[in-house]
């Protein structure tokens, strides 16, 4: 594996060895055998805000021995206009590597077809990989395999967050159904191309019935802050609470943080279940430097995936 660019990229066996690594990765922390960044210099480019983000990836690369360089998009020529082939190119002579966060998904293409070095979609306004690695890590964790598993998605089901599930659904074989507004649902050609176990319906409880993971995300995403009142008001009634809960009773509550309580899950429930929310937060750490150890390894055996 040469690029993390999405989950739909990736294949099953991908996924299964990512996987395989993290376990690994959060086992041995702090006493790796293997620095496998050693000399190396990764930049992390963000044109979005983040926490999560930002602060894994430069762990994880420090962790496996290498330098992260920190480039938020208005402090280069890419907050002036210039054109991403063009900053990739310079990139790619000088780095080793390169974590994009933006909103455009062929930024990240673009960037990765013209530096011809690694490249890492840390989030885009289609996909959210890392996110699903280590969300797909924090359920096989807890519950021992992907087997057998319903996934409910409660909320936006057009967000980037819900796009890498239905990827994930379609490459692990498992049940995934989102519950959103009619507007917020996926279009009907990504779920054909998927051609995964997904089902959408506009009914919470439907979706919920027998899961077990309850998922949500936030109602707003970054860059939709002018549609705030109206999403909303759209999305009212698409929240993970108790009265949910009862007809999951036993499932794990997942968000992908930041949560925003009272909106799509409720403070109670976000409180009772923040034991797994954190722990899939810390799981970004380990997920991602998983990813950062097989691309290295697929350079070392110029090996593409």
């Amino acid at each position: 594996m040469n690029n993390l660019l999405s989950i739909e990229s990736l294949s099953s066996n991908d996924i299964i060895e990512i996987l395989r690594r993290t376990k690994v990765m959060k086992s041995t922390r702090g006493n790796h055998s293997d620095l496998p960044l050693k000399g190396q210099c990764w930049a992390l480019i963000f044109s979005k805000s983040s926490t999560r983000t930002r602060v894994s990836f430069e762990v994880g690369v420090r962790e496996l021995g290498g330098d992260p360089l920190f480039l938020a998009a208005a402090d280069i020529q890419l907050g002036r206009g210039e054109p991403i082939k063009d900053t990739a190119r310079v990139m790619g002579r000088m780095l080793d590597g390169a974590i994009i966060r933006t909103f455009a998904q062929s930024d990240v293409e673009e960037f990765s077809a013209f530096s011809g070095v690694p490249t890492i979609n840390a989030l885009t306004d289609e996909e959210h990989p890392c996110q699903i690695l280590a969300d797909l890590f924090t359920i096989q964790e807890t519950r021992g395999t992907l087997d057998g598993l319903r996934v409910a998605f409660i909320g936006d089901g057009d967000c980037n967050v819900a796009r890498s599930w239905i990827w994930a659904a379609a490459r692990c074989g498992f049940e995934l159904v989102i519950a959103a507004p009619t507007k917020f649902q996926p279009p009907q050609h990504l779920l054909d191309q998927a051609d995964g176990r997904v089902t959408v319906t506009t009914d919470c409880a439907k979706a919920a019935r027998g899961a077990h993971v309850l998922y949500t995300d936030v109602w707003v995403s970054m860059g939709k802050e002018d549609e705030e009142a109206y999403r909303l008001a759209q999305f009212q009634g698409y929240q993970i609470n108790s009265s949910l809960l009862h007809e999951a009773p036993k499932a794990l509550v997942m968000h992908c943080l930041p949560a925003y309580r009272g909106k799509e899950i409720d403070d109670q429930t976000f409180e009772a279940h923040s034991e797994t929310i954190f722990r899939q937060a810390e799981n970004r750490l380990h997920a991602q430097k998983a990813v950062l150890q097989m691309i290295a390894a697929g350079r070392k055996t110029d090996v593409i995936s």
